[in-house]
């Protein structure tokens, strides 16, 4: 059952005992999950209100709440922001709504974030960098998720093989997403501390200034790139460039140069583990906008070529070309967003129980592969290929290695190059 501001105002007071509320106001938040108010006290004092919805809602505010204690105050010092500060909670049933003490400047729109300039692109990408720096102990002594390269790279075949199964994903986005998560290239990266629910919603600013950062509720070690995904969204890619540019300053060398391409990957992928969620409900309007989210991406991708995913580009065929048409200037790829969605919102299908030292299981959806589409089939064939692989970087030769090669002119192949970067 959904509450309104006003109830949660009266919940607040048990909460926190000696408020008096004399305002209130509804709050913007993950309408699934959470129901949100503002209160303004007798005092002039703020107060945020986050009541779940349900058992699992209730669960990533426990999850908040254990992280915000696991910071100590050396992590605290070394961030540019401010944290949340709960003030009380309450029991109502087995559900317990939270109460915050409110911070500092006021939550942006993404015009809002893309009209402050390169500034707040700066200050978001030390932002973003400084949470990537936290040390992976302050999340482990929480127990929260702890996620190695290899692991998450697993996982997200098993949600590929489980999108496939629906037969409701084009298959052109099939084997775009699947190439990238068998580049293992693209997957080699040291895990970091993230922020796991990053976007707009949960920033606060003020003057070019990111003044606090909320909604800690899925922190965990793993990939730094989830917290890039939401950038897919802003149409002005400059200021995704920028934002990068900064973080990549301020990481210095620990900084992954392929963080955009997982984000890209992220933000399309999310669309199908939307509608296998969707699936789940079995919310027929929810599935509808799913389905058609997914065609809409396809449509583009077919149309203008998409962002760049994997590292190693995918085969291509090969043809015998006469004469080589005269060189042209290669034009740059189309940036295609996937259609509006908070993709961080949509990615937590029930997690699994992190292990430290295994490989997660594969979804109970997984089958055998005469039962999966294609794109499980192909699997098979790479599942010999020797662990070690991952762990050592490849060098420039190697990778170059292993890309097709032919016997052809080099000056033709580099007009022939040049013609199929204008496709």
């Amino acid at each position: 059952m959904k509450r309104t501001a006003m109830e949660l105002a009266a919940i607040a007071t048990a909460a926190v005992p000696g408020l008096t509320p004399v305002g209130f106001a509804a709050l913007s938040d993950d309408a699934e999950d959470f129901d949100s108010a503002l209160i303004v006290d007798a005092l002039k004092h703020r107060w945020r209100v986050r009541s779940p919805r349900h058992d699992e809602a209730s669960m990533r505010l426990e999850a908040e709440l254990s992280a915000l204690r696991a910071f100590s105050a050396k992590v605290r010092a070394s961030l540019p922001f401010a944290l949340p500060a709960v003030a009380g909670t309450v029991r109502q049933g087995p559900l317990r709504t939270f109460v915050y003490k409110d911070m500092p400047g006021h939550v942006p729109t993404l015009d809002e974030l893309v009209d402050e300039g390169s500034n707040l692109a700066k200050a978001l990408g030390q932002c973003m960098a400084s949470i990537h720096q936290i040390p992976d102990e302050s999340v482990e002594v929480a127990g929260l998720p702890t996620y190695s390269a290899d692991e998450i790279r697993q996982r997200k075949l098993n949600e590929l093989d489980t999108a496939a199964a629906t037969g409701k994903v084009p298959s052109r986005l099939l084997r775009r997403w699947e190439h990238a998560m068998e580049d293992v290239a693209l997957w080699r990266f040291n895990a970091a501390v993230v922020h796991g629910d990053f976007d707009e919603e949960q920033l606060q600013i003020s003057h070019s200034s990111i003044t606090a950062v909320k909604g800690w509720t899925d922190l965990h070690v793993g990939d730094p790139a989830d917290d890039f995904a939401w950038l897919s969204a802003i149409e002005d890619q400059s200021f995704s460039e920028r934002v990068f540019s900064a973080y990549v300053e301020a990481r210095g060398k620990s900084a992954d140069p392929h963080i955009m391409r997982r984000a890209a990957l992220a933000a399309e992928f999310a669309l199908a583990q939307w509608l296998v969620k969707s699936l789940d409900s079995k919310d027929a309007e929810r599935i509808a906008e799913a389905e058609e989210m997914l065609r809409e991406l396809d449509q583009n991708i077919a149309e203008y070529g998409g962002q760049p995913l994997s590292v190693v580009e995918a085969p291509r065929p090969l043809a015998t070309q006469p004469e080589a048409p005269a060189p042209q200037a290669a034009q740059k790829p189309v940036s295609i967003a996937a259609p509006s969605i908070n993709t961080e919102k949509v990615t937590a299908l029930a997690p699994e129980k992190p292990q430290s030292q295994s490989t997660p299981e594969k979804s109970a959806d997984h089958q055998d592969s005469a039962d999966q589409p294609a794109v499980a089939a192909k699997r098979e064939a790479d599942a010999e290929e020797p662990a070690s692989q991952d762990d050592e970087p490849k060098s420039d030769s190697a990778e170059s290695e292993a890309k097709p090669a032919t016997e052809t002119d080099p000056a033709a192949d580099k007009d022939q190059q040049a013609g199929e970067s204008t496709k």
